[in-house]
């Protein structure tokens, strides 16, 4: 094949251009663009709505049915249960290998066969946890001077999600923090008692009141004609016609007449904001293979259009655009990979013919497009990672080409034609090329399941690019490649060639002189002092290792790089009004302002802070009074007038706003990365009270860490709870628990008496009594309860004695028992991980002696950096079997493999070294950079042991062959690491936010190979001969002085030392 497609340049030249054409239709209809990988969820979460309802009951009557409904299941490794006011939550966690969808079934068959649920519980929802990806913030924003109200701002926000979602760019849009929609109606009990009807037989007098019933049709001789009652309300007037009962004189008495109607939102408090006006926000988020890049410009066609059409006093703004993130990091990493190509591309016509380079160059993006039509296959993306890969492989992808090239290029100076140096050329050097992208394939390999977690998914989008682009390049370099230069015309003296020409010359000779005047004597000095020289390579290589173990680079799971939008969340207890939520929550946006001024460039006017968003009585996810959140978004560093962080601005507002006073959570987010805590301790045990106790001593622990900060819990023990139990009057009444709970639910929370579709949001119709009725203990007292089959009412005092005490507002399960989590923050330049962790562990064993019913354990970082810790000792060893068995194929030899993997450990040693030199931290991408590394390292190794043994079989002794291996490779094998080093120089020196979070690999990378090349030109000629010395001994151990081998032998390594 390879002589077919050099005698063939218009085949060679057909499959480059079908490569290239078919990657970039791919890259233009198949792959979707984002920050970062959407992440696949493992989960399956079954969630049920019991309105009003305590925790406690919550726990009681859902969670741990569901949960005992479907712990057998087979491959569900773990469930997670959490109970809080009036929702149950419960997630089962697959192992791999299982199919999601199979087991979705068996949980929704299980979970609807339960018929024990309380009756006024929703049906239970299952799914599974599908994470999109949010792409744009719509704020749709009121003037105050225009006096606009919150259902009118609403109602405008509904017609812009609506108008969206009819562009096919665009899929789903969000509320963000915003109240539902609801009818709510508010009866008073003595104008209940007036009618004799209680707020159930309202609610269904409204249900029969309130509908639209299709009747069948008539059969006419013209035709079928529908019958139907068409009666649904769908507003407060509609409610209001509804009739109830019929007056003495037979007229009807509406709804109307005897309730307040409004047609509003729920009960909840909520105020959101942005830049100080009322707001609604919108998220529009991008589902499955769509661009973030053609959702957002969507968006921002629709604002377009929009113009001048929104109802007066409304406007459009737009929060947190990802698109704007994207583009920014697509073009730092493409400016990266494009300024690593020119490097790259210079190196090689330094070094090589420029007509060579060019076309050895050419390899690099004709790999790039071959990668990109496989990548849809495996769900790969554009994404901050996957960029990142390209570059990683920009170096690596031309070794085998320029391997290839070079002998080629060398045969033709040696006065080949071009033809046969090309054939020739490219066969001889086959084996150990393929074998070399074969090793580097391994190596990238266990990237792919480095366990379940966010890191071990990014992890996994490395290998989805380099992968394909390796092997892509091996047939590029290998059918390609040899018809490009099989036609290349002989050069034989300096007046023929160009200037580019004359100076590539120029530069090759001096580096051959170089190899002959320097680095041939310093190996024969090497070689004559192995030794020495091997134990002198071990001793620096400990003494980089003994300073990372001594402080001097530290290792943390996750960098963490500075991001662009600051967070502040607050949470109170439960029992806090919304009234001091808010004063908080405006206490927080005032001090942001105040810095939106300090830092406002006097020039331009433009302020280092753009937005602020602030949401009192919801955190997002969940509505209530006590909790509160502040988004600030700020423009990018090299925007900034001022050198300053997010880190620092968010310290700022801290140090402004102080200490609030009975805060539960008070926590400041100012960088990207982790996801989990760095520390996070979860307690396990049948007692929540207890379990607090614990929860407040682990607490108390963690402050004495000068480094700790954020220290918080899930421990929510504070709220209130009345709790109401029956005299014996109320069962001489014939009245039961469930009458009477019944009838004070409906009172107090609502009955619902309907549940409507209007345009697309879903309204409840709630009917109660009257707020008045309801805000306090002694109201609860007086609520008339019904006594059954009777006209007779009784206060609830009378029937039933009441006692106040407190409960959790949130119960949290892991595996059908009760956990509770304290979790805190670290400052990772000053504090010592590893010790924190040993004082917490010696700590929590204390408090097992008083608490023995108490289990702990370490999540967050600790047990993420468990489980990868596993995952890359288990990858490493597979690698490491992996590559050995492919070094011991083509050398059919047990031994030299070991010759060639030699180079690993140093390899590693100049990753930690890179990071000592540039002051990072080891993080679990240096490790993940590491890995690969093995396999890049060893491939010069294998080409230059493959030299070796062709002069051997030429005729050479083994000194001789060692020696002329070693300056015939010193091209090719520095040529690979500098080109591989050039690849990554640009990302190494960008300072961006966008280059910041993946450096620490590309350290590992550039460095580990240019410290492991300097090695491999030296080591592994001292290896290869200390290995032929301890053959010569081991054959005169076994077979004596006289054997023939064992003179063949002997009389080569005396000749090595003449």
């Amino acid at each position: 094949m390879i002589e077919w497609f050099a005698r063939n340049p218009v085949a060679a030249n057909l499959l480059m251009i079908g490569i290239v054409i078919a990657g970039v239709v791919s890259a233009k209809t198949s792959i979707p663009m984002e920050v970062f990988p959407s992440f696949i969820s493992d989960r399956i979460s079954v969630s049920t709505q019991f309105r009003g309802a305590t925790p406690k009951s919550v726990e009681d009557g859902i969670t741990t049915r569901v949960e005992q409904a479907i712990y057998d299941l087979e491959g569900i490794s773990k469930i997670y249960g959490q109970s809080s006011e009036g929702t149950s939550t419960v997630v089962a966690e697959i192992d791999s290998g299982f199919d999601r969808r199979e087991i979705l079934n068996d949980i929704k068959l299980r979970v609807d066969a339960l018929n024990t649920l309380p009756t006024a519980a929703e049906k239970p929802v299952v799914s599974i946890n599908q994470r999109n990806s949010g792409v744009i913030f719509v704020a749709v924003v009121a003037d105050p001077a225009y006096n606009v109200n919150a259902k009118s701002l609403r109602q405008a926000a509904d017609k812009v999600r609506a108008d969206l979602l009819t562009d096919p760019a665009i899929t789903t849009v969000e509320f963000d923090g915003t109240a539902n929609y609801e009818i709510s109606i508010s009866i008073a009990p003595e104008v209940l008692d007036s009618y004799n009807l209680t707020l159930a037989e309202v609610g269904q007098r409204i249900r029969e009141g309130s509908a639209d019933i299709s009747a069948g049709n008539i059969q006419s001789l013209a035709g079928d004609i529908l019958v139907r009652a068409a009666g649904q309300a769908y507003d407060a007037q509609a409610y209001a016609r509804i009739p109830i009962l019929t007056s003495g004189t037979g007229q009807p008495i509406r709804l109307g007449e005897i309730a307040t109607i409004s047609d509003g939102f729920e009960e909840t408090p909520l105020i959101t904001q942005f830049d100080g006006k009322p707001v609604v926000m919108l998220e529009v988020l991008r589902v499955g293979d769509q661009s973030a890049i053609e959702v957002a410009d969507a968006v921002h066609r629709y604002f377009d259009k929009s113009q001048g059409t929104l109802p007066q006093g409304i406007a459009l703004q737009f929060w947190d655009d990802d698109a704007v993130l994207v583009k920014a990091r697509l073009s730092t990493l493409l400016s990266s990979g494009i300024q690593g190509g020119v490097l790259v591309l210079i190196l090689l016509s330094l070094f090589l013919r420029p007509a060579v380079a060019f076309w050895v160059f050419l390899g690099v993006p004709v790999s790039f497009m071959g990668a990109l039509i496989f990548m849809p296959f495996v769900g790969g993306t554009f994404n901050m990672v996957s960029l990142f890969a390209f570059i990683t492989v920009l170096g690596i992808v031309v070794d085998d080409a320029i391997v290839t090239g070079e002998n080629i290029y060398r045969r033709m100076r040696d006065g080949e034609d071009s033809l046969t140096a090309a054939i020739v050329g490219t066969k001889q050097i086959a084996l150990p090329v393929t074998f070399g992208i074969f090793t580097t394939v391994v190596a990238f390999s266990p990237l792919a399941d480095m366990g379940n977690n966010r890191q071990g998914f990014l992890a996994a989008q490395i290998p989805m690019v380099v992968i394909p682009v390796l092997l892509m390049s091996l047939i590029e370099s290998k059918f390609v490649l040899p018809a490009h230069l099989s036609h290349l015309k002989p050069r034989n003296d300096q007046q023929r060639a160009n200037f580019l020409s004359r100076i590539q010359m120029r530069i090759s000779r001096g580096f051959e002189e170089a190899i002959d005047r320097y680095y041939q004597p310093f190996l024969a000095r090497c070689l004559d002092n192995k030794l020495v020289t091997v134990c002198l390579l071990l001793g620096v290589s400990a003494v980089v290792v003994a300073s990372a173990q001594l402080g001097h680079v530290r290792f943390t799971l996750w960098p963490r790089v500075q991001s662009e939008e600051i967070r502040f969340s607050l949470e109170m207890p439960d029992t806090t009004g919304f009234a001091t939520t808010h004063k908080h929550i405006q206490s927080i946006t005032k001090s942001v302002q105040l810095l939106q001024e300090k830092y406002r460039n006097p020039e331009t006017g433009v302020s280092i802070i753009r937005h602020v968003f602030s949401t009192s009585g919801s955190s997002g996810r969940v509505n209530k009074a006590s909790v509160g959140r502040v988004s600030v978004e700020i423009i990018p560093p090299p925007e900034r007038h001022v050198e300053i962080t997010a880190t620092e601005l968010g310290r700022e507002v801290r140090n402004m706003v102080g200490e609030i006073p009975g805060m539960q959570k008070f926590s400041v987010r100012a960088e990207t990365g982790g996801g989990v805590s760095p520390i996070d301790v979860e307690l396990s045990g049948p007692d929540f009270k207890r379990m607090g106790a614990v929860v407040e001593l682990v607490r108390e622990k963690l402050k004495e860490f000068p480094s700790v900060y954020d220290i918080q819990d899930n421990y929510f023990g504070g709220k209130e709870e009345l709790n109401i139990e029956l005299k014996p009057a109320a069962y001489a009444l014939g009245l039961s628990l469930a009458d009477v709970a019944e009838q004070v639910r409906n009172g107090v929370f609502g009955f619902q008496a309907q549940r409507i579709q209007k345009g697309r949001n879903e309204i409840r119709v709630m009917v109660r009594y009257p707020l008045e009725y309801r805000s306090a203990i002694e109201d609860l007292t007086q609520l008339p309860i019904r006594v059954r089959n009777s006209d007779t009412e009784v206060p609830l005092a009378d029937i039933a004695e009441f006692s106040t005490g407190s409960s959790p507002t949130t119960l949290f399960r892991l595996d059908r028992k009760g956990i509770l989590n304290v979790t805190a923050d670290i400052d990772k330049d000053i504090a010592d991980m590893s010790a924190i962790m040993r004082d917490l562990e010696l700590f929590m064993q204390d408090v097992k002696q008083s608490y023995p019913d108490v289990g702990y354990a370490f999540k967050g970082e600790a047990e993420e950096q468990a489980e990868s810790n596993s995952n890359i000792a288990s990858g490493s060893f597979i690698v490491l079997i992996a590559i050995y068995a492919l070094l011991a194929i083509p050398f059919k030899s047990y031994g030299q493999p070991f010759i060639v993997m030699s180079v690993i450990p140093f390899g590693i040693v100049g990753a930690i070294l890179g990071h000592i030199l540039l002051q990072r931290d080891l993080s679990f991408l240096s490790i993940v950079g590491m890995l690969a590394l093995a396999g890049v390292v060893v491939n010069d190794s294998l080409v230059l042991v493959d030299t070796i043994n062709q002069r051997r079989k030429a005729g050479m002794t083994v000194y001789q062959a060692v020696v002329t291996s070693g300056a015939i490779r010193f091209r090719p094998v520095l040529l690979t690491s500098l080109t591989t080093f050039a690849g990554l120089t640009p990302l190494l020196l960008d300072f961006s936010t966008q280059a910041e979070f993946l450096k620490q690999m590309a350290i590992s990378l550039g460095f580990g190979i240019l410290f492991a090349t300097a090695i491999t030109l030296i080591i592994v000629p001292i290896n290869y001969m200390l290995a032929y010395q301890l053959k010569h001994v081991l054959l005169n151990f076994w077979h004596g002085k006289d054997h023939p081998k064992r003179v063949i032998i002997a009389n080569q390594i005396t000749e090595s030392k003449a």
